[in-house]
């Protein structure tokens, strides 16, 4: 580029930052939609479609992920044998890009195509000949609504936010993420409820970032990871420790669950570690984590490693997403001890 255009360029950047807030242009990566009501016409396309399609081998079932990039832009990722968790066999899966265009998204593969439109995936080969129609399904985590066992903590039923330090509620009685537990705990069953913004224009770790926090020391990330790979820093990932067997993130705007059972880590007298903590995750019911152990507390966590109860952190990273129906299960793990 040459030296005029960028000053020109670096003359723009500082009118714009010298511009009061409200006249500043609007960035679109940082759109956030927190109802379906204020997600616009590309989220009628979003979602999860299954069904069968005609192959050499006769009829398979499939599964197909459409996610929304923004301004009518999408894309696609086809599950062999059905969804994530729900049947996929863990075969090459299939990727394409669309657009939006009459209502209708079109994905153009070398194999042939796929259009959505009013709840249904037609698939079709490279001459347009029908070979599947797919529908629109939404899936729902059989933990959804679940109610706290007779001994469990209440931390959140959507009266109040007065059981976490920095606790805010929305008008409608949900919480805000920037929370941490006034209580502390070591060994438990956590249950929570979260759902993710619409954010089509985000990219990565700004697409409605957050996490919770095990004794504010080990975390399993909350992201919108819908459609993506599936690692450490995505929804069900261990931070910076293991990614989890199945992405079994759903589309933003639709309630999600995580059941958590946490062991802390054990310490002697002196302080010395003699076993790291471990967790088993459940993602909308599907386990995605077996026991796993945690070395270290993960990147970021607020409260160092020690042999001290410690509380449940949810995270703030400016993203804004409701959590609800939060509860947890003390208990007493013998074989740990």
């Amino acid at each position: 580029m040459c030296k005029h255009a960028l000053t020109v360029a670096s003359a723009f950047a500082i009118l714009v930052a010298a511009l009061p807030a409200e006249d500043k242009p609007e960035d679109p990566s940082k759109r956030a939609a927190i109802t379906q009501q204020e997600a616009g016409p590309d989220y009628a396309i979003q979602g999860e479609y299954e069904g069968e399609h005609q192959t050499d081998e006769g009829k398979k079932r499939i599964g197909v992920q459409v996610v929304a990039l923004g301004e009518g832009k999408f894309h696609a990722v086809a599950y062999p044998g059905g969804l994530p968790g729900a049947g996929f066999s863990g075969d090459e899966k299939i990727e394409a890009d669309g657009t939006l265009a009459d209502g209708k998204a079109v994905f153009e593969t070398d194999k042939g195509r796929g259009v959505v439109a009013d709840g249904k995936l037609s698939i079709q080969n490279l001459d347009g000949d029908a070979l599947g129609t797919l529908e629109k399904t939404v899936r729902k985590s059989p933990t959804l609504g679940k109610k706290p066992p007779k001994d469990a903590v209440v931390l959140f039923d959507g009266s109040s936010a007065e059981n976490f330090q920095g606790g805010k509620l929305t008008e409608d009685g949900l919480l805000q993420p920037g929370a941490t537990s006034k209580q502390k705990f070591q060994d438990f069953t956590l249950h929570v409820e979260f759902l993710l913004s619409f954010m089509p224009q985000a990219q990565g770790q700004a697409r409605s970032n957050s996490g919770v926090y095990m004794q504010g020391r080990y975390e399993v990330q909350i992201l919108d990871s819908f459609g993506l790979e599936g690692k450490h820093n995505e929804c069900g990932g261990i931070y910076s420790v293991k990614d989890p067997d199945v992405n079994m993130c759903l589309p933003p705007l639709q309630w999600q669950t995580y059941d958590i059972d946490f062991t802390a880590a054990r310490y002697d007298e002196s302080g010395k570690k003699l076993k790291n903590a471990r967790m088993t995750v459940k993602h909308n019911g599907v386990v995605i984590h077996h026991d796993v152990e945690v070395p270290k507390a993960t990147t970021a966590a607020p409260v160092q490693e020690g042999p001290e109860p410690g509380p449940i952190y949810i995270q703030d990273h400016g993203n804004p997403l409701r959590f609800r129906n939060i509860w947890l299960l003390p208990r007493t793990d013998a074989a740990a001890e």
